[in-house]
């Protein structure tokens, strides 16, 4: 099924193959900016810093980003952007060897790389719609998160590689040259957009834009099963991001001998299960419902529970694996749905209105979690945060489950 695919839609061979490309360089150089953070400080707060320099540009440049998508050539403006990352993630390396890096380089950075991914993430997303079909998009959408999630099994293993070898410095070299494969891998895929240039493209504004974000919040607010994915989002995205993006590691060192190196151990372990699972979700199920990312959800957040109870290395393997399980099934059906509900015109908007959700999500997650390490533990965090996503995934599913069968959703009715 799956080769299948790749030998009939050549762009999907080339997406793919770019993706995994960006997805192991941002692997790479993500455990970077934690390493060298906490080797410098030695704070839990300045590495949460560090996660919320990553989270804050989509709060500011998110939902423009989405209508650019959706304005521009993306083919074109998605070259340009990984062009652009490669020069600003070598100044990193360029810092180091003047011996002039510090821990607000890293700060500027890692901002201005996710400002970036603002633009890139939602043109990046709106093409997969162009270049497959609907019949093919179940199995691509796989396929892709099989890749990008599934490629912290090969992360960690250059990452350790690297750190017998040479500096943690270099990861930003490594990430520097996937950019450039992306970039190549992108020029590659041929499509034709529609939508775009022309006069009408010549005559916009500035103030079009907050004009087109608005028109797609009040659209959204009509779109039930889309404004339902939304709002799960947000609650469970909010519990996951500290203990997962920080708290996870801090925890494994300060309870481990060789916390880092079992951190990307777990990080490989995690992402191998992604691969099983994603692999398996096409076979089981053809078409994505709003259950079944309530149930993944659910899974998710036991996964995150048991974390909290990990006090030997064999509870962290199976509290990780639970999250593995229930993290993609919820991830795939999230993007199923976008891709399904969402018209062509709004592709760009939609995702990056996901993303910006997502990102304000997480920098609040960063900010209070953050904070309330200084008084809780880290595995304290992980009970409260695992509890509260299970409870709202099966608050949701009840609620769901009440509604009658059959009944068409407010938001096809509306398309």
């Amino acid at each position: 099924m799956y080769l299948k695919v790749i030998k009939n839609n050549r762009n999907v061979l080339f997406y793919l193959l770019g993706a995994g490309t960006s997805s192991l360089g941002d692997v790479i150089s993500g455990l970077a900016f934690l390493f060298l953070t906490y080797q410098m400080t030695e704070s839990s707060i300045h590495t949460t810093g560090v996660a919320i320099s990553q989270a804050v540009p989509y709060l500011l440049f998110g939902l423009i980003g989405g209508v650019i998508a959706d304005w521009v050539g993306k083919k074109r403006i998605l070259i340009i952007i990984d062009l652009i990352r490669v020069p600003l993630i070598l100044s990193l390396v360029l810092f180091q060897q003047l011996e002039l890096l510090n821990y607000w380089h890293l700060i500027v950075v890692s901002f201005l790389i996710q400002c970036l991914g603002c633009f890139f993430n939602p043109a990046h997303r709106a093409i997969f719609t162009i270049i497959t079909k609907e019949e093919e998009r179940s199995s691509v959408n796989s396929l892709l998160d099989t890749v990008t999630r599934g490629i912290t099994v090969l992360g960690p293993i250059v990452s350790i590689g690297l750190m017998n070898t040479i500096n943690v410095i270099h990861f930003f070299t490594f990430d520097a040259l996937t950019y450039l494969l992306s970039a190549i891998l992108i020029y590659k895929i041929q499509f034709t957009e529609k939508n775009i240039t022309g006069e009408r493209s010549n005559q916009r504004k500035i103030s079009d834009i907050f004009i087109s974000i608005k028109d797609f919040s009040i659209w959204v607010k009509k779109q039930a099963t889309i404004r339902t994915i939304f709002i799960v989002t947000v609650i469970i995205v909010f519990f996951n991001t500290w203990v997962w993006q920080v708290g996870l590691l801090l925890q494994l060192i300060e309870t481990t001998p060789n916390g880092e190196e079992l951190y990307s151990l777990l990080l490989g372990w995690y992402g191998a299960a992604v691969i099983a699972v994603n692999l398996l979700i096409p076979l089981i199920w053809k078409k994505l419902s709003v259950k079944i990312y309530l149930f993944g959800s659910l899974i998710w957040g036991i996964g995150i529970l048991l974390l909290g109870f990990a006090y030997t290395t064999p509870l962290y393997f199976i509290g990780i694996l639970v999250a593995a399980i229930g993290l993609p099934l919820s991830g795939l059906s999230r993007v199923y749905l976008l891709q399904k509900y969402l018209p062509t015109e709004k592709l760009g908007r939609g995702f990056s209105f996901n993303a910006f959700l997502l990102y304000l999500s997480n920098t609040i997650s960063l900010g209070v979690f953050g904070f309330i390490s200084s008084f809780l533990s880290t595995s304290i965090l992980f009970i409260i945060c695992g509890t509260m996503m299970v409870i709202c995934s099966v608050a949701y599913l009840l609620t769901f489950s009440r509604k009658a069968p059959g009944v068409i959703p407010y938001n096809r009715l509306n398309n």
